[in-house]
């Protein structure tokens, strides 16, 4: 599994020009998943998002989690983050999980995030067409790669 993590002022998703979620400081998680990705990405992926420490504390320093602010999170399903551009100019995206992997993935990695933190984690439409706005706070954006953990 790959994330982009981006740390929000906020951010919402609208699918066929309606407002589907939206919420405010915490995170908007894009997700792509491979075929060769189960549990134990999961749960070793939403441990490291939930122990992120890249909210600031009293002194400016980058040193809370989204617990520790009760943060908010926003899920959305992003098959592009496994594109291979090495051949060409239009990108492949054979290493993409077909959805009846995926979305099974995406559920079990929504509801684990879910049953550790502390506020609702809103999502958007898995396959649909989305669009995303967001305001990246700082900016702080992370990529964390399941399969590259050192």
């Amino acid at each position: 599994m790959r994330v982009v993590i981006q740390r929000v002022s906020q951010a919402s998703v609208k699918i066929d020009d309606k407002l589907h979620a939206s919420i405010g400081l915490g995170f908007l998680i894009l997700v792509g998943i491979e075929e060769a990705d189960g549990k134990e990405d999961i749960e070793w992926l939403t441990n490291k998002i939930l122990n992120l420490r890249i909210f600031n504390d009293e002194n400016g320093k980058m040193n809370l989690s989204l617990n520790d602010i009760s943060g908010e999170l926003l899920v959305i399903s992003q098959f592009t983050l496994f594109a291979s551009t090495k051949k060409g100019n239009r990108p492949s995206f054979t290493k993409s999980a077909i959805p009846s992997i995926a979305i099974p993935l995406y559920q079990q990695f929504v509801v684990a995030l879910q049953n550790q933190l502390s506020t609702n984690v809103k999502t958007g439409v898995f396959g649909a067409n989305m669009q995303v706005e967001l305001i990246n706070d700082g900016p702080v954006t992370i990529l964390i790669d399941s399969k590259n953990r050192c």
